[in-house]
This record gives C-alpha cells, structure tokens and sequence, in this order.
C-alpha cells in the first residue's frame, strides 16, 4: 500500500489548484479517498474522531447488498432454466444470471458515475459517495430483460433529478435509486412491471415465455383462497411454487435483488450490527406492515381476496424486505429524530400493504410508500423537534 500511496502523492500536484489537470481533481480525491484516510486532519481541538468515514459507511452498505446481489445473479438463472424445462445447475445457473445481471450493473455504475463525476467538476467539489450504493442499489430492483438503454436513463434521472438538482448526496429529499425506480415504472410500464418482464426471454429457448410474481398473481383472484391460488397457480405453469419457504428462500421470478426474504434479513443483519442501519426504521416497518395486514384480514372476513393474504406472505413477497432493510433506512432521506423513525417507519408499512390490497394495478406498494414517507420525513423530524422543546419548556416552568 506504501508503494500505491507514493505514486498518489507524487501526481498530486498535477491535480490541484494551477496543475494541468485541475478540472480531473475530484477523480483524483475519490480514488485517493476509496484508498486511503483522508490527509488532512485536525491539527488541535475538541473533536469526534471515528474510524468509519462516509465511503467506508458506504462501503459496508455495499457488503450487506452482496447476498441480495450474489442471490439475484443465482436466481435469474434459475428462473431461465426453470422455464425451459430444464433442470437448474448451480454453474450453469450463475453463468447465466451474470450473463444478464453484469451488464446492467455496469451501465449503472457508468452512466451514474459520469454524471457524478460531471456535477463534481462543474461545482469543484469531491465526488459524492453517496453514489456507491444508488449504482448498485437501482439495478436490483429491475428485472433481468430491462433493456440497457432504459438503465443509463432511469440512473441518470435518477441522480440529476433525484439528487442533484437538491444539491448532491446529503442534501436530497427523496431515495435516489426509488426516484430512478418510480420514472422507469411510469415511464415504461411494459419493461418493467406486468407479468412477462420477470424471466429472462431469449436465445429462442424460453421465448413467449410469461412469468408472474406472488403479489402479481395474488391480486388477481378474487374468488378463492388466495393462499391456494398461490400455490395452484405456480404449480400449473410449472416454472415456481409459491410456498412460504419458496418465497423466503428467493426461488421465484422478480426483480434481481428482491426474491430473496432470506438474503435481505442476511443484509439487515450486517447493517445492524455494524451500526449502518437503523433496527429502528425495520422494526417500525414491519410493525406497521403487520397492523395493517391485519386490519385487512378483519375486513375481509369470510370473503377469499387478496385482503385476506396472511401478514406472513406480505413480508417474504414482493420487496418488502429488501425496501425495508436498504431503501427505507437511508439515512438522508428517512427521519432523524428517534421518536420520528418509529413513525415514518410504521407509516411505510401501513402505507405499503394499503396500496397493495386496495389497487389491484400495483399490487407491490413498497417503493411509493417510501418515496411518499420521505417526503413527510422532513416535517415529522419538525414536529417531534417542537414537540419535544415544548415538553422540556412546560417542564422547566413547573
């Protein structure tokens, strides 16, 4: 690393202020950075000193994302092989979801970079880190037969419309990555939602092939067990059975990163005890989540629809948990105070199993009840803030 370190410093005057590449500092200081602590340091004072910077913070992101990411690879595949009739070799299985699954992430990570990269230069700053996990985060919620031209468009709204317009990483009021999400869903809605986007099509093998999602299948029986339809409907088309432990494992279509209940409790995990994540805004969630399944139990009564879909189906189906565990907890755009978590995390999951059993036109539910809570987040965090000196000062004056 000494070696590394010495060539860095040697070209550091090529890229500071009069050196010929000047325009390329901010390069510069995200390679130096990813690499390295940063140089300069305090010289005296009182100050809060911390091993973990803002890239290291989002670097452990980055790992808790890797069983979402290494299951999604494994389960396109899967899925491939599963709908041409064959049976699904492990290697064979990742061969083919990398195949899919690699080249949307880089286009994200390009495309989304370049952008960084030209907002840095332009307004002469670091380049955001931020960055680090909206490249990786926005390709796993898409399905494996997005088209690659859709990736660098949805990335780049994205991060100039979802981020950098509000002044970069820090300063944005929505999730870049759900921002990137919600514009591709509205914008091309046959790519990315329907029943025919979730298994990868091609090579004339699975072609014409169509395959649906638990949530997908669910909201559309309306007059019988929708536990049973599950079950009926995936063993009758043959390519997934929608079991409980089938949709805990990940063993079904979906978008690449959020099959897999199991890979995202793995990631949650990681985040919390590293300290990443807030276990506040996932408890919260799932509380609100379970209040709310329930509470549209009681109003289904004895009537076979999907509000009558157990708490249980809710979590391990759609991306629930993969929204719950990284898209809810970030922390720009969620609530900071600790009372303030609690609310906008149990608001998300009541707001999420209300939009996926009352319109059966979007039976997921989870990325606009985060997008809609993070717009809130800003005046709950004010409220409990009042709330909270209004308390203090009644208790001074007492």
């Amino acid at each position: 690393m000494k070696f590394i370190e010495d060539i860095f410093n040697k070209q550091r005057h090529h890229f500071e202020k009069g050196g010929k590449l000047e325009k390329l500092y901010p390069l510069f200081e995200a390679k130096e950075t990813f690499l390295f602590t940063p140089a300069q340091r305090t010289a005296s004072g009182c100050h809060v000193r911390d091993a973990i910077d803002t890239k290291r913070l989002m670097s452990t992101v980055i790992v808790a994302l890797i069983p979402t990411l290494l299951f999604g690879i494994y389960n396109v595949g899967y899925q491939y092989f599963k709908a041409a009739g064959q049976d699904p070799e492990f290697v064979s299985c990742m061969a083919v979801g990398l195949r899919y699954v690699v080249p949307i992430v880089i286009v994200s990570y390009a495309v989304g970079g370049v952008w960084e990269l030209l907002f840095a230069v332009v307004r002469k700053h670091e380049i955001n880190e931020g960055f680090l996990v909206t490249g990786l985060l926005f390709p796993l919620t898409l399905p494996p037969t997005i088209p690659l031209w859709q990736v660098a468009v949805g990335i780049s709204f994205g991060v100039v419309i979802g981020k950098e317009v509000f002044g970069g990483t820090g300063m944005n009021v929505f999730n870049p990555a759900l921002v990137a999400r919600a514009f591709l869903f509205f914008a091309y809605p046959a790519q990315i939602s329907g029943d025919r986007v979730w298994t990868v099509v091609g090579d004339n093998v699975v072609d014409g092939f169509s395959g649906a999602t638990p949530l997908l299948v669910a909201s559309s029986h309306e007059m019988t067990n929708v536990v049973d339809a599950l079950h009926q409907f995936g063993q009758h088309a043959g390519f997934a059975d929608f079991t409980m432990m089938n949709m805990f494992i990940g063993l079904i279509p979906g978008s690449i990163g959020e099959t897999s209940a199991l890979a995202g409790i793995i990631g949650a995990a990681i985040l919390i005890i590293t300290g990443v994540g807030s276990w506040t805004i996932m408890a919260a969630v799932c509380i609100g989540a379970l209040t709310m399944s329930l509470i549209m139990n009681v109003v289904a009564g004895s009537e076979a629809s999907f509000l009558a879909l157990p708490p249980l189906y809710h979590f391990v189906a759609g991306g629930f948990v993969f929204g719950t565990v990284y898209m809810a907890t970030d922390p720009v755009s969620a609530s900071a105070t600790p009372a303030g978590k609690w609310i906008y995390g149990f608001f998300i999951g009541v707001i999420t199993i209300i939009i996926r059993t009352a319109n059966p036109a979007y039976p997921e539910g989870m990325m606009l009840a985060i997008l809609f809570m993070n717009a809130f987040a800003p005046l709950i965090d004010y409220i409990v803030v009042r709330q909270h000196m209004s308390w203090r000062l009644n208790r001074g004056q007492a």
